[in-house]
Parts: structure tokens; C-alpha cells; sequence
């Protein structure tokens, strides 16, 4: 029995694949769905601005049917997200509900603000309900849209509705609640961005709020809430990057930069009002919250977190540039309390086998606050305030000389080299010029001064020390010229051209080795 040819299946069709449309494509549909979205809620408003000139159209009306057209937008980008199998027509549907979103806020506001038809507590129900239902569609459209509308519709309220905060208590409750909600919320859908923006709104906001309302002076309940704050939010970018194993990056890390100034500025300036002496404490108290969180995560993590290190590290560097030495050092100590700071701060990095340890933003406010006390001894700015300004210069010059001597020797910021032997020559010329007021005696100074790193150069074979000896022997020549021989009696003039002819021809001598080097 002859067997009939083999029966091919007919391979099984696979469903279609949704397909992404182009950039431009999509770009146009977003266009198209918001300018949709617009134009309806301008028909509506077209069409209540008619009804009311008609007489027909009563305030209960207008915001019954505002309600109702909001809640029908809403329903109808649901469906369309249920017909929808497509990433892109899922995001375009919930154009609708966005608009429907915006109507809601606009029509309870008006009714406790414009008609008077509902009370403060019931339009905070509504409020808080239409900020629940946007945050639900957040999640259903996996749009942080909603969550932003969610945000400011919440912190709004301090200011539409101000008979509900009869005083700071019920303000910090109403911020410090949302806050929480929504800190939670944003690491449930894994979205930075919801509590980022609702810690802007938060701390502007409630400053705003409790400075304008009727209990500007209970300041120290509005300085704790500040921290409590802080704690949230700091707490939440730990937890976040813990939860959602997403540690804090560069660019996320500069997101959040602003906030710790806008906060750090806002309570060092009520603290500073109130209780001056006090105000540097509490900065410091909050770079160790900020310490502190990191820390936990830090642990939590198992690793280094770049992104929260670097945001500590700029913290700390503004307590320490601003509340500390700004705020806190006697201007007659300034000086001497940045001469010590540079080798404090490279004794931690030396501790922790590693100078960049301190972190940039560090090592940039201790390079400022120096060059900004160095400027003011060398160039002799205000010198007279400062205790013991003769002997500060030497101690530059020697604490430049010897950074210069500690880097060679580690082999370590070569670039910096010659700016470390510029600073501390310009510090010992500006030194002798300061200690010795004989013009004999400052020249005398000066030629040893380079002789003497002609010696040391030639000893430890450093080319790049004994090039740099010129510069002394430039500026000599130049005061020699240009003010000795001008304004000097005789007898002067000729032991200052001894001084510096002698000086000139060793250090030509020595100098021709130093070329020799290899």
C-alpha cells in the first residue's frame, strides 16, 4: 500500500510584532495627541464661558460637568490603553488622561476658591483623591507625567487652601506626610525623578508657606522640620539605591546637588537670624546627616557609591568653605587657619593612602580658602589684622617649598610643580621684603635665596628647581633698575650692586651645572 506523500504542516503564524514608528513619526503623533488634548479642554472652556452668557449654566453645573468631562477623558484613555498592544500607543492614550488630571485640580480649586460651593476640608479630600487617582496613572501608564501633576497639585495646597493650617504643627504634618508618600511611591515605580521634584517643592514650599502665614516665629519648629526633611529625602535616595540596586550616577548626582544647597542656604539663614552663634553647629550637624546616609548605603550596598560620594563630598566642602571659615574664623586668625588647613587636609589623604580621599569639591575649598589667605599676606592686603603676618609669610613659603618637596619625592602632581615653586619664591621674596625694610639687607636675601636653590638643585639633581631660581634673579634685576639706583643714596647703590653682582656671577656659575644635568 502506497503511501501518500508526507503532509507539510503549515507552520504556526506568529502573532505580529508591534512596530516602533520613526522618531520624526512619533514626535508628530505626540504633537497631534497634545494639540488634541488642548483643544478639547479650549472647546470646553468655550462652551462654559456660552453657557454662563446664556444664564443656563450655574456654578453647581459648570463644575458638575467639568467633573464629569475630566472623568470621561480619563475612562476613554483607559480603554484606548486596553486596545492597544504597542509601547507607543499605550503612551499616546494617556495624552487624555493627563488633560482630564488638569481639569480635575482646576475644577476643585474653583469650587472652594471662585464659587464657595465646597469647604476647606472637603476640597482637601478631593485634592488628596485626585492626587491618588494621578498617581495610580502613573502607574498605569508608566508616565512620571502623572506623578509631577500629583506633586504640585499636593503642595499647592499650603497656599489655596490656608484655613486648613492653623498653625506650623498642621503645615509640617500636611509636607512631612506627602513627602513620605511620596518617597515610597517613587521607589515602588523605580522613578528619581517624583522625589526629586517633590523635594524642590517641599523645602521652597514650606518656607514660603510658614515665612508668609501667620506663624513666622516659630522659627525652631520650622528649623527641625527643615532636618526632618532633609532626614526623608536623604534617606530616600539611600533606600532607593539600595532597593532598586541603582546606585546614584554622575548626572543623578548633580540633580540632586541643588537641592542640598537650596536647603543648606534656607536653614543657615533662619538659624543665622535667630541664633548666630549656633547656625555653623547646625550645618554641621546636617553634613553629618548627609554623612550618615551615605554611610548606611554605603554598607548596604557593599561598594563605593561614586554618585552619593560625590554629593558628600560637595556638601562638606560648602560647610566647610561657608559655615567654617566664613562664618566661624576670626578674621585676624583667617591666614593662619588656612596655613594649617592644607596639611591637615593632606594628612587625612595620607592616612587613607590616597590624596584624592578628600574628594575634589574638598580640595577645592582648601585650595581657595588658602590662595584667598595667601593673596592677602604675600601681596600685603589688610595685613595689619593678621597676628604675626611677618613670620605667616616664611611659613607659606616653607609650607610650598615643602608640598613641592613631598610631591617630587612621591612623584605625584607633576603639573602642580611649578606653580608650588612660583608660590613659595614669590612667598620668601614678599617675606624678606616684609621682615627686612633695608634694601642692603632684601637683596642680600634674595641672592642667597636663589644660590641656595642652585645648591639644593645641583645636590638632588632637580633641573626644574634650579630653572626656576631665575625668576629670583629676574625680580633682583628689576628692583635693582628700576628702584635702587633710582632713589638710593650712593653708598647704597654700591653695596646693592655688589650684593647683586656677586650673587649673579655664583649663580651664573652654578647654573651653567644645572644645564649639564641630565
Amino acid at each position: 500500500m502506497k503511501r501518500g506523500p508526507p503532509s507539510r504542516r503549515r507552520p504556526q503564524s506568529l502573532p505580529p510584532r508591534p512596530q516602533s514608528l520613526p522618531a520624526k513619526a512619533r514626535l508628530a503623533t505626540q504633537l497631534l495627541g497634545w494639540g488634541g488634548a488642548a483643544a478639547l479642554v479650549l472647546a470646553a472652556s468655550y462652551i462654559v464661558r456660552l453657557a454662563i452668557a446664556s444664564g443656563w449654566l450655574t456654578p453647581e453645573r459648570q463644575i458638575g460637568l467639568a467633573v464629569i468631562g475630566a472623568l470621561a477623558m480619563i475612562g476613554i484613555g483607559l480603554w484606548l490603553r486596553r486596545s492597544e498592544s504597542s509601547g507607543g500607543g499605550r503612551a499616546y492614550a494617556g495624552l487624555l488622561p493627563a488633560g482630564g488630571i488638569i481639569i480635575l485640580f482646576i475644577a476643585i480649586y474653583a469650587a472652594h476658591l471662585y464659587y464657595g460651593l465646597v469647604g476647606a476640608p472637603a476640597a482637601l479630600a478631593a485634592v488628596t483623591l485626585a492626587c491618588l487617582l494621578s498617581l495610580w496613572l502613573c502607574h498605569v501608564f508608566q508616565s512620571t507625567l502623572y506623578a509631577f501633576f500629583a506633586v504640585a497639585g499636593t503642595y499647592s495646597v499650603p497656599f489655596l487652601l490656608r484655613s486648613l493650617m492653623l498653625d506650623i504643627t498642621d503645615l509640617a504634618i500636611y509636607f512631612a506626610s506627602w513627602s513620605a508618600v511620596f518617597c515610597m511611591f517613587s521607589i515602588w515605580v523605580g522613578s528619581r525623578a517624583v522625589y526629586l521634584l517633590a523635594l524642590y517643592m517641599a523645602l521652597i514650599g514650606f518656607d514660603w508657606a510658614w515665612r508668609d502665614g501667620s506663624y513666622a516665629d516659630q522659627w525652631l519648629s520650622a528649623g527641625i522640620f527643615q532636618t526632618a526633611l532633609l532626614v526623608i529625602f536623604a534617606g530616600t535616595a539611600a533606600i532607593y539605591s539600595v532597593r532598586r540596586q541603582s546606585p546614584l550616577n554622575q548626572e543623578a548626582a548633580v540633580a540632586h546637588l541643588p537641592a542640598l544647597l537650596v536647603f543648606y542656604f534656607l536653614q543657615y539663614a533662619l538659624f543665622k537670624q535667630h541664633i548666630p552663634a549656633l547656625a555653623p553647629w547646625v550645618a554641621v550637624a546636617s553634613a553629618a546627616i548627609v554623612a550618615l546616609c551615605y554611610l548606611l548605603a554605603r554598607n548596604a550596598a557593599g561598594k563605593e557609591l561614586a554618585g552619593g560620594r560625590m554629593l558628600l563630598q560637595a556638601y562638606v566642602a560648602l560647610v566647610l568653605f561657608h559655615a567654617g571659615y566664613i562664618e566661624s574664623i576670626p578674621y585676624a586668625w583667617a591666614p593662619w587657619v588656612a596655613f594649617l588647613l592644607v596639611p591637615a587636609t593632606a594628612a587625612y589623604g595620607a592616612l587613607r593612602r590616597d590624596m584624592a580621599a578628600p574628594g575634589r569639591f574638598v580640595w577645592l575649598a582648601v585650595i581657595a580658602i588658602f590662595l584667598i589667605n595667601y593673596l592677602r599676606i604675600v601681596a600685603g592686603f589688610d595685613r595689619g589684622g593678621v597676628t604675626a603676618p611677618d613670620l605667616l609669610a616664611v611659613c607659606y613659603a616653607l609650607e610650598l617649598y615643602g608640598g613641592y618637596y613631598l610631591a617630587r619625592r612621591a612623584n605625584s602632581l607633576q603639573q602642580a610643580w611649578p606653580l608650588l615653586l612660583l608660590g613659595g619664591h614669590l612667598a620668601a621674596i614678599a617675606a624678606a621684603v616684609q621682615v627686612f625694610h633695608d634694601r642692603i639687607a632684601v637683596s642680600l636675601t634674595w641672592g642667597i635665596l636663589a644660590v641656595v636653590c642652585l645648591l639644593i638643585a645641583l645636590r638632588f639633581k632637580d633641573k626644574l628647581l634650579g630653572k626656576s631660581s631665575l625668576l629670583i634673579f629676574a625680580i633682583s634685576a628689576g628692583k635693582v633698575l628700576f628702584y635702587d639706583l633710582a632713589s638710593s643714596a650712593p653708598t647704597v647703590r654700591i653695596f646693592t650692586l655688589l650684593v647683586v653682582g656677586c650673587s649673579f656671577y655664583l649663580g651664573g656659575w652654578l647654573y651653567r651645572k644645572i644645564e649639564l644635568l641630565e
